[in-house]
């Protein structure tokens, strides 16, 4: 992969190819980083099934957006509409070729533009324990830590940022 080439961040069908590979390989990490151990399709395949899919992710409900560099997927992030005013950040993931290049910035900006464009005024997000480098990224851009809110078991950590 080129370093210099930029990221194109556009809206995807979550079904599309480059969509479904790219939420996958971020499923697979969720599930061996949160068990500690190695997954395979069919685990995959069973947390699709059992409400861990992206069907959300398309309007009205929601967004995904996909970031390519050099036409390969290297990252995405959702957004989901919670109410008129407040929009939810998730399935937040960048490929291991692509961190350490500014991407995730770049995803996140781009979603929360996007959100706010859409009507919100807040952005929400959960997150767990273990994803350390997930909870660095929100409080270096100013999420702040929240209550709880909806209803993911694995969630530990709940943020929010005001968008206007």
């Amino acid at each position: 992969m080129n370093a210099r080439t930029p990221w194109a961040i556009h809206p995807a069908d979550p079904h599309s190819p480059a969509a479904a590979a790219l939420l996958r390989h971020y499923l697979a990490e969720m599930i061996t980083r949160y068990y500690a151990r190695p997954t395979d399709d069919a685990e995959i395949d069973h947390h699709l099934a059992t409400g861990h899919h992206s069907n959300d992710l398309t309007p009205p409900t929601g967004l995904l957006l996909l970031a390519h560099r050099d036409e390969h997927p290297v990252g995405c992030a959702g957004i989901r509409r919670l109410t008129s005013h407040t929009w939810e950040l998730t399935r937040m993931y960048v490929h291991p070729r692509a961190r350490g290049t500014g991407l995730s910035t770049a995803l996140l900006h781009t979603a929360e533009t996007t959100a706010h464009h859409l009507g919100a005024h807040t952005i929400r997000l959960n997150t767990r324990k273990d994803l350390l480098e997930a909870r660095a990224l929100y409080a270096r851009h100013g999420y702040t830590e929240i209550p709880p809110y909806g209803d993911d078991p694995l969630a530990d950590h709940w943020f929010e940022r005001s968008l206007v």
